[in-house]
């Protein structure tokens, strides 16, 4: 008896929770907002746990870790700043576009994303296409980022621990914003304009899924749209951690015998995050699956439900890659730069004497 008491109270307890109003207004959210909810995720980690990670990387020179978290604080920011500035317009725009289609989008577009479903946010071609676009901002902000997180890191290196490394200018934003020709962007814009700028990008969206060839990749790989988050990670990570490589070497701001540590760092996070979070959030996945089923029992009937599942695939690849790529590796890829850097330092000196 007291263990049939057990599993009722197990049972009863996960309805509570996944049933509770908070918990599904969370998971609609992310499903909503999941570019900023993945900037928001990346932010705070990349500010706080990796630091603290790569604080604690034993066998590594002091200079080497000050400029590893000097580059995590500095991405972590300007990705969220980068990401948001495209992703909150494109999430509203979106957002127009669920609750009016018509507005938006033709009949025939319509009728071909619904393709049977009740309605136009539960068809599984729609949610793919839609959430492609709205994650498409880290892949479209990927390369300047990684550019303005180069040219940012001295003055925050200085910010952060003192160091006056060589630059030319503190403050690049600045001067690349608002000194531009004719003062273009000005410190006053009117928050009049937002409203249209909404619309208008709400129909720009509304263009490109009008597209027949939209259409009918969203048809061919919406089946793979749990997958989506992991596989714009991946990309993005890999574009942003090319892009940062070649732009620290080339810098003339950053100290010479810093450069190859920080880009020894980068390329070894990306290279095993992208393997163990692949393979992490692959095998997740089936474990994932069945709590859905059990998940949609429980939520049977709300009309909200397919939000919520998406939700759950968005959250669970950004908790697992945060995890890995901002708590795990940071301790083990600043050690293992610093020691690739060494031995390329001592087979450089060898080959030096030898002639």
């Amino acid at each position: 008896m007291k263990i049939s008491s057990n599993i009722n109270n197990n049972q009863t307890s996960f309805k509570n929770i996944w049933t509770n109003k908070a918990v599904l207004k969370g998971l609609e959210t992310i499903s909503d907002h999941s570019a900023s909810f993945i900037a928001a995720t990346s932010l705070a980690m990349a500010a706080g746990i990796r630091p603290l990670s790569i604080a604690a990387s034993p066998n590594v020179k002091k200079e080497n870790k000050q400029h590893a978290i000097a580059n995590s604080v500095t991405s972590g920011l300007i990705k969220f700043a980068m990401v948001e500035a495209i992703a909150i317009p494109i999430e509203k725009a979106i957002k127009k576009i669920d609750r009016n289609p018509q507005n938006y989008l033709s009949d025939k577009t319509i009728d071909t994303f619904k393709s049977g479903a009740k309605s136009l946010t539960d068809s599984a071609n729609y949610k793919f296409a839609t959430q492609a676009i709205k994650q498409s901002s880290g892949i479209i902000t990927a390369i300047p980022k990684a550019i303005l997180t180069v040219a940012l890191l001295p003055p925050v290196l200085k910010f952060l621990f003192g160091k006056n490394e060589k630059q030319k200018d503190t403050n690049i934003i600045e001067n690349s914003i608002y000194n531009t020709p004719n003062n273009t962007f000005k410190k006053d814009f009117s928050p009049s304009f937002k409203g249209l700028i909404s619309e208008q990008t709400a129909k720009g969206i509304g263009s490109i899924l009008n597209n027949s060839s939209v259409q009918n990749a969203a048809k061919k790989f919406s089946n793979n749209a749990a997958n989506i988050t992991r596989n714009m990670a991946i990309a993005t990570d890999l574009l942003l951690t090319g892009t940062f490589a070649l732009r620290t070497m080339n810098s003339k701001k950053i100290d010479k015998e810093r450069k190859k540590p920080l880009v020894y760092n980068n390329l070894i996070s990306t290279g095993i995050s992208v393997t163990a979070g692949y393979s992490i959030d692959k095998a997740v996945k089936k474990g994932t699956d069945k709590f859905i089923d059990k998940f949609s029992e429980l939520n049977k009937g709300n009309p909200k439900l397919a939000k919520y599942i998406e939700g759950i695939n968005i959250l669970r690849p950004t908790l697992i890659f945060a995890a890995v790529y901002y708590g795990l590796l940071p301790a083990v890829s600043t050690f293992l730069a610093e020691k690739i850097d060494n031995i390329s330092a001592k087979n450089k000196e060898a080959k030096t004497n030898r002639f």
